[in-house]
């Protein structure tokens, strides 16, 4: 079975790719391939981090005897945001960062995820070469070369550090009710840090992890919680958070929902009026609204599709130079000032346009007219490839047809959960849902 997806290694806890054995293993193969030989042996690091699920410790430690039988000293961080992986990794020199989470997945998944010196993500390549180390095995190193691991006390003290230098110096949030919903996840003690360093009034919540609930009826997939508590508290502005942070959606006083496209047009208009939009261009996924592209279009700007996945959206723009990019999902990548999609970071920046332009959340996070879009999810067994059959063929075949220009379709499957995803767009709502309903039964129909 292939390892990695669209984000690292992922699945059910203790089944399949994810059990403490696979994990031994992956620790292994990422150490010798990450092993720089001849540099001497203090320069064999790599940082661990985690969020809030139960299975992390087994996880944890299990990495942490693959990683060292191969040489690799290992510095445990403890519950921090995916993006302080690879800030850290970065900062503290370590040829390798891990992050052990399944981002806005249910509790009982885990993953892995790995940076490399740069702080960025693996290339395909690296990924392939290590699943072919995990199939092969590696050599081990000698007894005397075996590597050490400690626990870093202010792993997350130096990612609150650098958060709150993302924002124009000498900026307050001071006068901002903020609601914050940390999914209990990775961010439940460094988020509201951020914020009430910054001057802002926080009201928390989400920050209650019991390695059971990370995601549970709360975070960014699961808005109603925070829409609540902001209009109970009235507050001026929401920030719902995923399980590791690397996500995030704004909600104004009222409760409204702001995604990633919205957030990403706001931002883009904003830089390029300032002149610091690289290439006038925002990067994003197929998966970004049709009304996203135009509204660019109309400002002169630019916007580069890649594949789902925010490592894909970053790779494109090291590639072409730029420095915006994200999901719809609300993965906001600034290469400005992170390495990989930053919900924190990503919420700073909007608070900081907030207190700029002293304008309520609810006139900054609409800026376009969204094309109505649909999205089905069809969960299907593992081993099942329901796209391939000649039912689904045919259903997508005639759905393009149907809408011949006038929208787009676009079926994936997730590279995260074993789900089939039937997304269309189109002015008429009648044609939209007829093309998504089509093909999603006939999805059905052939698992």
């Amino acid at each position: 079975m292939a390892l990695f997806g669209t984000d690292g290694v992922r699945g059910r806890a203790n089944q399949g790719n994810m059990t403490a054995e696979m994990a031994l293993r992956l620790g292994a193969a990422a150490g010798r391939y990450f092993r720089r030989e001849g540099t001497g042996y203090a320069a064999h690091r790599v940082v661990i981090g985690k969020d809030t699920r139960q299975s992390g410790y087994m996880l944890e430690n299990a990495l942490t005897a693959g990683l060292t039988s191969t040489g690799m000293n290992v510095l445990l961080l403890g519950p921090v945001p995916t993006p302080a992986g690879g800030l850290l990794a970065r900062s503290m020199r370590a040829d390798l960062g891990v992050m052990i989470s399944a981002s806005h997945n249910p509790a009982d998944d885990n993953g892995i995820k790995f940076f490399g010196p740069d702080g960025f993500k693996l290339s395909d390549e690296a990924e392939a070469e290590i699943e072919r180390m995990v199939k092969d095995g590696v050599e081990l190193a000698e007894a005397p070369s075996i590597g050490r691991a400690k626990r870093i006390e202010d792993g997350r003290g130096r990612y609150v550090e650098y958060a709150k230098t993302t924002i124009p110096t000498g900026m307050s949030l001071e006068g901002l009710r903020v609601v914050i919903d940390c999914a209990n996840g990775a961010a439940y003690r460094a988020a509201p840090d951020v914020l009430s360093e910054l001057g802002a009034t926080v009201i928390p919540i989400g920050v209650a992890p019991n390695g059971r609930n990370i995601n549970l009826d709360c975070g960014s997939t699961q808005t109603d919680t925070c829409a609540q508590a902001v209009v109970a508290h009235d507050a001026d502005v929401g920030i719902a958070l995923d399980g590791d942070a690397d996500r995030v959606m704004i909600l104004d006083a009222q409760g409204n929902v702001a995604d990633g496209d919205q957030l990403m047009a706001l931002f883009a208009t904003r830089w390029a009026a300032e002149g610091r939009l690289n290439g006038n261009a925002l990067v994003a996924t197929v998966m970004s609204n049709l009304g996203l592209e135009r509204y660019l279009d109309d400002k002169g700007l630019r916007l580069l599709r890649t594949k789902v996945g925010d490592r894909h959206v970053v790779e494109a723009m090291r590639s072409g130079g730029y420095n915006l990019g994200g999901e719809q999902s609300g993965h906001i990548v600034m290469t400005d000032h992170t390495t990989t999609g930053d919900g924190l970071i990503a919420a700073l920046q909007f608070l900081a346009e907030m207190v700029r332009t002293g304008l309520p959340a609810a006139d900054l996070m609409h800026s376009f007219v969204p094309v109505p879009q649909r999205l089905e999810n069809v969960r299907y067994d593992a081993g099942a490839t329901p796209l391939e059959t000649a039912r689904v063929k045919t259903a997508i075949a005639a759905a393009e047809a149907a809408l011949n220009g006038s929208g787009r379709l676009l079926i994936r499957a997730s590279g995260t959960e074993p789900l089939i995803r039937v997304m269309a767009e189109a002015e008429d709502d009648g044609l939209l849902n007829r093309v998504v309903d089509d093909v999603a039964d006939a999805v059905r129909a052939a698992i």
